[in-house]
């Protein structure tokens, strides 16, 4: 598949069975879910996918499944970065082979790296496959902020490097990749809280956790500001904002997970360390999933 991403994509949660395994059967239906919701694409192994509490056979796994019950209906993006360049090589060639639209490294997340060791890992990532590569800037987790011109500078430099997924809360930074790089990168920005900023100010689309959660509700806003109706849009982002702002103010997967629950569809507690939701934000989280007011249909 030839594919140019934009829109909203879901960061899918992974799913575990009561034994602790990743829950195959219940991971294709939560694909169906976001796809028939209307989303434009969807990410494996991602940071809501919790893959850094999956063995390497586990990443495999997921995203084997997710690419071949997608069947081509929308693209998938495979979150392939590990702590080593050779095992980010090793998991990016992998996606690649098995169908994987895009690539996306995120930058070792162990052992902080100057901003000219990650250069290098990324610049050796992408140049192990022929797809297309999007940056994952993850500054808390990484403890690197690749800054705007870095990034367009790399983009420049690095033919198959063509996205960026920014992850901060500094729409300012988003902003900078959106209009001083716009003709070299495209920027999907990955705070759930800022979708309407995001779409609004021109970003090519937006990875959100919560989609897994609400996706046609977020597709909604994604279709209204595309559309040119900013009113239309804020509304149905008024809509979804709360069980939004809600999920993001709590420990974030675990949020998420106990938001799929109170729609209906439990996909399985976290993998420990991580704990579940205290019930009291579970219960929270619950009563905003209830309140959400369904998406008008024409």
């Amino acid at each position: 598949m030839t594919v140019r991403l934009g829109g909203i994509l879901t960061a899918l949660a992974t799913p575990f069975a009561p034994d602790g395994r990743v829950d195959d059967a219940r991971l294709r239906a939560l694909v169906d879910r976001s796809i028939e919701g209307g989303v434009h694409g969807v990410v494996a192994c991602g940071s809501t996918g919790e893959f850094s509490t999956l063995d390497g056979d586990e990443r495999r796994l997921v995203v084997e499944t997710v690419v071949d019950h997608v069947a081509h209906r929308v693209p998938v993006v495979a979150q392939t970065g590990a702590t080593s360049t050779a095992e980010a090589i090793a998991l990016s060639r992998h996606a690649q082979s098995v169908g994987a639209d895009v690539i996306m490294p995120v930058a070792p997340y162990y052992e902080p790296l100057s901003v000219g060791e990650t250069l290098t890992y990324l610049r050796a990532v992408a140049g192990a496959v022929d797809i297309p590569v999007m940056l994952y800037n993850l500054p808390v987790a990484t403890g690197v902020d690749l800054d705007p011109d870095t990034v367009g500078a790399l983009a420049r430099e690095v033919e198959n490097i063509r996205y960026i997924k920014n992850t901060t809360v500094d729409m300012a930074q988003s902003a900078q990749l959106i209009h001083n790089h716009g003709d070299v990168i495209s920027t999907f920005v990955g705070w759930d809280s800022l979708v309407l900023s995001s779409l609004s100010e021109g970003a090519a689309g937006v990875m959100a956790g919560t989609a897994n959660v609400v996706p046609a509700e977020l597709v909604a806003v994604h279709d209204a500001v595309h559309a040119g109706d900013l009113a239309g849009a804020r509304q149905a982002w008024a809509r979804v904002y709360p069980l939004i702002d809600a999920i993001m103010t709590q420990p974030f997967i675990p949020a998420v997970k106990a938001a799929l629950t109170a729609v209906g569809f439990p996909v399985g507690p976290p993998r420990a360390p991580v704990a579940p939701l205290e019930p009291a934000a579970a219960a929270r989280i619950e009563e905003l999933a209830a309140a959400v007011s369904p998406v008008p249909t024409s």
